[in-house]
């Protein structure tokens, strides 16, 4: 398997963008989705589980849990930022030092919950 499959599991983002209503529509269907998704695949990991890195030198199935949760809260406030603020700018942030924080440790039922 090559490093990019590993790196890029689900492949990397293409940028298209809905062409039609019912295109965006399905779109949507499948975001709702994939809390329920999520929760149903990672419900009833153990820690050891949890703690398992997806790739050599990846991060940990429960990192990835957060990390989800963070990336959504992030996309989240950008998008409020920008309808409420006549300049706005994107604000990036480093998601390896965000996943590394002291609630990357914590239970996924947290970052579950919010999502």
């Amino acid at each position: 398997m090559d490093l990019d499959h590993q790196k890029y599991p689900i492949g990397k983002f293409d940028g298209r963008r809905p062409d039609t209503a019912e295109e965006r529509a399905a779109l949507i269907a499948i975001l709702r989705g994939h809390p329920k998704k999520l929760r149903d695949a990672v419900t009833d990991l153990t820690d050891e589980q949890l703690e398992t890195p997806y790739r050599d030198g990846g991060w940990t199935v429960r990192q990835l849990v957060h990390h989800v949760c963070d990336s959504h809260l992030n996309a989240y406030l950008r998008l409020k930022h920008a309808l409420t603020e006549d300049d706005f700018v994107i604000k990036a942030y480093n998601q390896t030092n965000w996943v590394n924080t002291p609630d990357g440790t914590f239970p996924i039922e947290l970052s579950l919950n919010l999502l």
